[in-house]
């Protein structure tokens, strides 16, 4: 039922949750993640009404906000989700950290108790403004029916803004269900905070003054055509190339660069870094620690480097490296050709052999979502061969986010081929994806890197000085019982099996290729 048949009916008035729907239908909002409740559910009853909205439902809102989070980093919009109350926006809010981090765009719609039954302290009343806008960069509450329309197109145009942003509309239940609900336009982004022309021109005589300079991108500056823009700059200059250890998504693989990411290790990064005496950002942020170590930085590059911005993560990238570009009349060069493409290798599984494996096999266009944690931090140096592909990253550190943030980038990808790489330990904080990619069909495969521990942990007690006895190493360790991870998949009504060699693992990787319905391979590593 279209809008005037709507306007037809004997009441003559749409109810907020329509307004609501057609709404963001008109703003360009055609996905939902959803995971419904009871103070939801006039929403879901407009879907019948109003068609548009591909709705995907999730078993657990974790998972849902992972989606819609994927969802934006592959099709550059922003999705909704729906959530019930306070404790369901609490129970994504993990995901909504990673996104944020991402700078992913998303429009979150949580009920909540009628403006009437507030006071009365129902058992989920919550503080759902408060949890809300720990993540969000917007909030707002919809009063009155009249609202809802226009408020919510005042989320769309906050998560379409050039950086992604999360916006979260809260409707308490009778703004959806009472009559008199009002249709709004959609809003207009606002244009990017324009290129600062002394900062290019600051940053041009940085780099013709034959320093060491290094130019560190992130976000949207390690898409392809800011990437090539910097090439020309660096070529032109002698300055390095970088890119920012959390990035939620780059773009790489052949007739992109060959560009690596500051290593996680704060050792090994303040090693990487410590030549430089400029360091020029490009919608990145000043290199630091994921945490503080006893007796170490928390800063990782030189205390003598100069800081320069080129451009923020709310500016356009692209447009700030063609100024440079232009300042510097940098010519036109060639992205260089990374060499042969890998052939895949046997053996027992290893770093080095799964990510040659990878590059060799991956068909063109895949998504690889990257959540495999310290066994995949050498994964970049092998795989600049491989065909071009997208590669997404966990960007806020909360694990969690690979299962369901492939699944939402393959419901953006319409069909194309979405790889995770995944740990063991982090997909049980959200193994249920795997039930939303059997219910929709969608070409997912995860390679399932199964050591039957939380490996980065070990690690991590190292760092901070600290020798794990046989009860930090119990705490640590997933072996107790094992988690079979084809009889979960199974479960989940996803194909799987086991892979004990890089031979297995070539041969169920084709496997999976050749059909559209998501796979599981548990490589045991």
């Amino acid at each position: 039922m279209g809008i005037r048949d709507m306007m037809s009916n004997p009441s003559n008035e749409l109810n907020g949750a329509e307004s609501l729907v057609q709404t963001l239908l008109g703003a360009g909002v055609d996905t939902c993640f959803a995971n419904p409740g009871t103070s939801e559910m006039h929403f879901v009853g407009a879907l019948d009404r109003i068609p548009g909205m591909h709705c995907v439902l999730g078993l657990q809102e974790n998972i849902v906000t992972g989606m819609a989070d994927g969802y934006y980093r592959i099709a550059r919009k922003p999705a909704c989700t729906l959530l019930h109350c306070g404790p369901g926006l609490a129970n994504g809010m993990g995901n909504l950290h990673n996104a944020r981090r991402a700078r992913a765009g998303i429009v979150n719609i949580v009920g909540d108790q009628a403006t009437y039954h507030r006071p009365f302290d129902a058992p989920l009343t919550a503080d759902t403004e408060g949890m809300a806008r720990t993540v969000s960069h917007w909030v707002r509450t919809s009063m009155d029916v009249a609202e809802v329309g226009r408020d919510a197109a005042a989320a769309v145009q906050t998560a379409s803004a050039v950086s992604g942003q999360i916006a979260t509309l809260i409707l308490p239940a009778d703004t959806s269900w009472n009559r008199g609900g009002i249709v709004a336009g959609p809003l207009a982004v606002p244009a990017p905070p324009p290129i600062d022309r002394h900062a290019v021109e600051t940053v041009a005589r940085v780099l013709r003054s034959n320093k060491r300079v290094l130019i560190l991108l992130a976000d949207q500056a390690t898409l392809a055509p800011s990437q090539a823009l910097a090439w020309r700059v660096a070529q032109a200059t002698g300055a390095s190339l970088l890119a920012s250890y959390a990035n939620g998504h780059m773009q790489r693989g052949r007739g992109r660069l060959q560009l690596e990411r500051i290593p996680y290790d704060t050792d090994a990064a303040i090693a990487v870094l410590s030549p430089y005496e400029h360091i020029v950002l490009v919608n990145a942020t000043p290199p630091v620690g994921f945490f503080a170590y006893p007796g170490k930085p928390s800063t990782q590059f030189p205390a003598n480097a100069q800081i320069h911005i080129l451009s923020r993560c709310d500016q356009n990238s692209e447009a700030a490296l063609q100024a440079l570009v232009d300042e510097l009349s940098a010519p036109e060069i060639d992205i260089p050709d990374p060499g042969p493409r890998p052939e895949a290798v046997g053996g027992a599984p290893t770093q080095d052999r799964l990510a040659l494996t990878l590059a060799a096999l991956m068909p063109e266009d895949a998504i690889i979502s990257n959540e495999s944690i310290s066994f995949g931090r050498d994964f970049y140096k092998l795989t600049h061969a491989a065909p071009a592909h997208d590669w997404l990253n966990l960007a806020g550190g909360a694990i969690g986010d690979g299962l369901p943030v492939s699944t939402g980038a393959a419901v953006a990808g319409k069909g194309r081929r979405v790889i995770n790489l995944q740990a063991d330990g982090s997909a049980m904080y959200s193994l249920q994806a795997l039930w939303t990619q059997a219910r929709e069909n969608l070409p997912c495969t995860t390679i399932l890197l199964n050591n039957r521990k939380y490996n980065i942990l070990i690690g991590e007690y190292k760092n901070v000085g600290t020798v794990p006895g046989p009860t930090a190493m119990g705490m640590l360790d997933l072996s107790n019982p094992d988690l079979d991870w084809v009889k979960m998949a199974n479960g989940m009504g996803v194909e799987a099996a086991q892979a004990t060699s890089l031979e297995r693992c070539a041969d169920l990787m084709k496997q999976s290729f050749r059909q559209r319905a998501p796979f599981l391979i548990e490589l045991m590593i």
